[in-house]
This record gives C-alpha cells, structure tokens and sequence, in this order.
C-alpha cells in the first residue's frame, strides 16, 4: 500500500507551521479576518501549485507572502478605492499585541488609510522586520522605491496622528540603517507573535463578495488534497476598514 505524495506532506508540514504568522500578515495587510483568510487561502492554493518550481522550502514562504501582498492590493483596487474608515475598530480577541504596535485603534485606521503599497511596505518592514532589500525582492521593487515608500508612508502617519502620537513610530533612518537578525532570532520573535483564535467557525459567505469571486479551493490527481487545508477556521471579526490605493 503506497503512502502519501510526498509534495502533499511537504506542504501540510508548511501549512501547520506558518499558516498562523501568515494569517496575521494577511490581517494587517486586509484589515479584517474575512479577507486575511481569502488572501491566505489565494496564497496556499497558488503556492501549492508552484511547489515543484520555486526549488527549495526556503523558497516558498517569500512567495506565499508575495502573492498575499499583490493579491491584498488588487482586491483593494477594486473593492475600496475612494472609500476612508468611518468607526473606531472594537477591542480583537487575540491580537491584543498587534493593537500595542499598531498603537490600538487610531494608529491602525490610518495605516488602513494608506495607499495599498505604502501600507505593504510597512507591515513588512517593522511587522515582518525585514530589510530594505528584502522588502524590495519581495515586493519586486527597487530598494530605492522602497525607502521612498517608507518615508511618504511614515510622513502621511505623523501629520495625520500629530507631533505627540506620532513619537511612537518607528525611526525611518533608524529603521533604514538597521541589518536583518539571525534567523534564529527571526524564528523567535515570529514563535513570540500573538496566536491567532480558532475557536469558532465564522458564517460562510457567498460565492462573490463585491465584484470579487472566493478563491477557489485546488483541484488536483492522482490522490492529491481537492482543496487546501482549512487554516484558522473561524475567529470573531472586527468591522472591516477601507483605503485607498493607487
């Protein structure tokens, strides 16, 4: 009796191990848990077709979070162009410490607010702690890009929250002059990161929300999964937040 396709294993083990700090990439990214999970499942459903292509395990979480980032803008393109947040976020069961960073309810509606690449550019330099270069590979911009991006985008939350809450945002020149940590280190502040719930099972919705049709699950062979494994099924959500893009 043969066992399993070993690209199947592989790609559970992945799926178990980072599905959560994707999640929570896809949140800031989408700003409600509805949305993180279709960027997340766009995301393991295109992954695991690249699987044999990207050459290495080492290769496929930066181009899960890639296709999250291109995806997360596109959908906002067309889902919330010209629209701006209207109500303060209620508290979030379970990222109790993503709303620290964020400054809790006023600092994260502005960042919602940001043009969709000027905000993907922060959730992954001082969220995901990456370097210039690496955001700039990630995101297939140049370096350059990615400074200026950085500093609009930090310029726009400073005169928008004020000079005294503004003090708590990150130093651009610190921030640019920094190098990445270890992995190590990086494999310990991810394990640190706030678990996401997954208690309950959200309502489920229909086929086509706003113009945008729900990712559909993979379709495979030859004893292959029909669908991506279910991943953080099910949290309380916040109201979802609108920004623009351009």
């Amino acid at each position: 009796m043969g066992g399993r396709d070993p690209l199947e294993e592989e790609f559970r083990e992945f799926v178990a191990a980072r599905s959560g700090a994707l999640l929570r990439t896809a949140y800031l990214l989408a700003g409600d848990w509805a949305t993180a999970e279709d960027l997340l499942q766009t995301a393991l459903t295109k992954t695991y077709l690249a699987w044999k292509r990207l050459g290495g395990i080492e290769a496929v979480e930066p181009y899960a979070r890639r296709v999250m980032v291109n995806t997360s803008t596109s959908w906002w393109r067309r889902r919330w162009h010209g629209e701006r947040p209207t109500e303060v976020l209620p508290e979030r069961a379970g990222v109790d410490e993503i709303a620290q960073q964020l400054d809790r309810d006023v600092l994260w509606r502005h960042l919602s607010a940001l043009p969709s690449r000027q905000r993907a550019v922060l959730v992954l330099r001082f969220y995901e702690d990456m370097s210039e270069a690496q955001t700039a590979a990630l995101l297939e911009i140049s370096p350059g890009t990615v400074k200026s991006q950085t500093s609009r985008a930090l310029a726009t939350l400073r005169r928008r929250l004020g000079e005294e809450a503004a003090l708590e945002l990150p130093d651009e020149r610190q921030a640019t002059a920094r190098t990445p940590p270890p992995a190590t280190e990086r494999s310990r502040a991810r394990s640190s990161a706030p678990a996401v719930p997954a208690e309950t099972r959200r309502p489920s919705r229909p086929a086509t929300d706003g113009g945008r049709s729900t990712p559909t699950p993979v379709q495979t062979h030859g004893g292959r999964p029909v669908g991506v494994p279910p991943v953080g099924a099910g949290r309380t959500r916040p109201a979802a937040v609108g920004g623009e893009s351009r």
